[in-house]
């Protein structure tokens, strides 16, 4: 991992630390970073994700994974300078404020920033310069920039108007299609029989009280999509179709991304995250022929470091800039 840009002012404070949040709808992912840029500890908790959890929840979750590294590994989480959370679910601005000053009032860092899950994800790919990059986790969202730094984003409509390519997505039309051969109206499929098992059912006609249980959130859903991927993998035909429109989707995203961008005729790197592409070739082969119809030279790649790296690397150079007086 690179070490940050000389400083030329104020040094940071003895055993200083910094802070990254990878935070989606299922697991909060968070990494510390010393003023190296060396990971000195990592740790993990449950969703953070303020639209599906709530503020407090999220920001919890965060202190929780915070709380664990730190006693694991004998940090003082006192030494935190700088923070960049990287979270689904804060595209608006009144919710990355309420987070931030939640998170504040825990953890008194002197530098902290909130940002989307896809703008950590991006850096990971690129660390700041032009690409894109498909989150495929919980949920699913595409985010670009070009070179002149504008950016442009599609998808993280959630799992009521989005959602497409993503967990929640792909568990939800392999439940319609497991519905559809219970009731003679599609195709027999072993998701029947794995949805059964996955969700503690008896058979596929008492789904219906599994899946709509107080105890199923969306978290619980969107890790049904594994066993539609390991279904696709063993050859069921319904599961297939679902994990290559999935691909589809996806590919759909970062076509938008790239035309508003105007990347079309661009060798541009496009950074893949997030646990559906476990399912590789299966879903990366129909995302990139559809990438290709726009842009030739596209192609997809895996990120140089994981988000949470990502993200402490972006409140380390924020706080090395704001010493020396450069951009905040």
């Amino acid at each position: 991992m690179a070490s940050p840009a000389k400083r030329r002012t104020a040094k940071p404070p003895p055993h200083a630390l910094y802070l990254g949040v990878d935070g989606g709808g299922t697991k909060t992912h968070i990494a510390l970073l010393n003023a190296a840029g060396e990971l000195q500890c990592e740790g993990f908790a449950g969703p953070s994700n303020p639209l599906r959890v709530g503020v407090e929840t999220a920001v919890g979750n965060i202190i929780k994974a915070i709380n664990e590294a730190c006693d694991q590994s004998g940090l003082s989480r006192g030494d935190i300078e700088a923070a960049t959370l990287g979270l689904a679910g804060v595209r608006r601005a009144d919710i990355r404020q309420r987070v931030r000053e939640s998170f504040l009032q825990r953890i008194r860092a002197n530098r902290v920033v909130v940002v989307t899950d896809a703008e950590i994800a991006l850096y990971a790919t690129t660390e700041g310069k032009p690409g894109l990059v498909v989150i495929a986790g919980t949920g699913s969202v595409c985010l670009g920039m070009n070179a002149k730094g504008k950016t442009a984003i599609a998808g993280g409509w959630g799992p009521l108007a989005g959602d497409e390519g993503g967990g929640v997505g792909i568990a939800r039309q392999a439940l319609q299609a497991v519905a559809k051969a219970s009731d003679g109206r599609g195709i027999p499929t072993i998701l029947s029989r794995r949805a059964s098992e996955y969700f503690r059912a008896s058979g596929p006609e008492n789904l219906m009280v599994a899946i709509y249980s107080p105890q199923v959130d969306n978290s619980r859903i969107a890790g049904f999509a594994k066993m539609v991927v390991e279904s696709a993998t063993d050859g069921d035909a319904v599961a297939g179709n679902i994990v290559k429109e999935a691909g589809f989707e996806l590919g759909l995203a970062a076509c938008a991304v790239i035309e508003k961008l105007g990347l079309r005729r661009n060798k541009v790197p496009i950074g893949c995250v997030g646990s559906i592409f476990k399912a590789g070739q299966l879903l990366t082969g129909p995302m990139t022929e559809v990438i290709r119809t726009i842009a030739p030279k596209a192609y997809l790649t895996e990120p140089l470091m994981p988000p949470a790296n990502a993200a402490a690397l972006m409140a380390l150079r924020n706080a090395v800039n704001s010493k020396n007086g450069g951009a905040k």
